[in-house]
């Protein structure tokens, strides 16, 4: 939206320019010093922060797959945390088992995980909607089963399969957290680029068709089927990058990291964020997490003792333990009662306000 609005008085003068994400000077100073301003905060702030940031662009790219999936190609997905668990899983595998690097075992992984994501994506060709929820949701078990039962020589089952021994090199020196931080974030903000030019390109256009009505789409003369199963591969791939991130940064692993609810909270992550564009995925990954380590725990005290004074008759226990959960709902329906549609689509419409000054009514 916002990409195809100028200021008045600017206007491309070459192709170049024409096809540029950023085309004024200002949206090329505001981006590079965004990511200018990301490498200096381990620096500045404490590193509980640097890790919530590290966990926000982790979850950012496995909210941009599935984005990909459901926001660009219109095919939803309950089982986006197994194929997370898919790309740590054989991450880890591969570093302890075959003696890959961490540099080597994250693309291979990654690329695994898009093949199991194309596995799965074949349902894709028969059912729709509600059945392929359904679909994807088996894969959640089925993908969790296999992990803890027949590969459990490799991964260790239901017991943590540490990595403490394989901790990322450069150059001759292992990775710190901090280290590490300078790892995740370039990655997602390329990432990020690739998902944003994605939605430029023949492949891109052919997903926003199959979004929006694939009979049509497929009377032109696409073909639907491979699209899917291509939207599907990319959704894991991103699901799978996140996975080996996620993975090196806690140095151990242990199904339990990959549940149902992840995969939900990954789905409520997009919605918040804005379901089909490049940012909702990074607005919604920060809103969920902020909310759910930050937000949540400075108000927890307060209405704990707030619900033990007026609800007398409950026990005490039961009310701390449904208190977390209990505020996080009313803060994200209160969210979407305001702001429907998502924080990328109100962000867009703040850019264009700002471009068109003073007419931005």
């Amino acid at each position: 939206m916002a990409a195809n609005i100028r200021p008045s008085g600017v206007f491309d003068t070459d192709y170049a320019q024409d096809i540029s994400i950023n085309r004024t000077l200002w949206d090329r100073i505001a981006s590079n010093g965004l990511f200018l301003v990301l490498l200096v905060l381990p620096f500045i702030l404490p590193s509980d922060w640097i890790a919530l940031i590290t966990k926000i662009a982790i979850f950012a790219i496995a909210v941009q797959g599935l984005n990909i999936l459901l926001g660009y190609t219109g095919q939803i997905s309950l089982g986006h945390a197994a194929f997370m668990a898919v790309g740590a899983y054989s991450a880890g595998v591969f570093v302890s088992e075959f003696g890959f690097t961490f540099w080597t075992a994250l693309p291979a992984a990654a690329l695994f995980t898009g093949f199991v994501g194309l596995i799965f994506g074949l349902p894709s060709l028969r059912v729709k909607g509600f059945y392929l929820a359904m679909a994807t949701l088996a894969a959640q078990y089925i993908i969790i089963w296999s992990i803890e039962n027949p590969l459990e020589p490799l991964t260790n089952g239901v017991n943590p399969l540490p990595l403490e021994a394989h901790k990322p090199v450069f150059f001759g020196t292992e990775l710190s957290k901090t280290g590490l931080y300078y790892v995740i974030i370039p990655l997602a903000v390329l990432l990020f680029l690739a998902a944003r030019n994605l939605t430029r390109t023949r492949v891109g256009r052919a997903f926003i068709s199959v979004r929006d009505n694939d009979l049509a789409a497929e009377l032109l003369g696409i073909n639907v089927f491979t699209y899917k199963l291509q939207a599907f591969f990319v959704s894991a791939l991103f699901a799978g990058v996140a996975g080996v991130l996620l993975a090196f940064s806690e140095q151990t692993l242990i199904t339990s990291q990959f549940p149902l609810l992840i995969s939900i909270e990954l789905l409520a992550m997009l919605v918040i964020g804005g379901t089909g564009y490049p940012l909702g995925a990074l607005f919604g990954a920060t809103f969920v997490l902020v909310v759910n380590q930050r937000l949540v725990p400075e108000l927890l005290p307060y209405v704990s003792d707030l619900l033990r004074d007026t609800l007398t008759f409950l026990p005490a226990e039961n009310i701390q333990g449904a208190l977390t959960p209990l505020l996080f709902g009313v803060i994200l329906a209160i969210f979407l009662i305001v702001e429907p549609r998502g924080l990328a689509y109100r962000w867009e419409i703040l850019k264009i306000s700002w471009k068109i000054r003073p007419f931005s009514y």
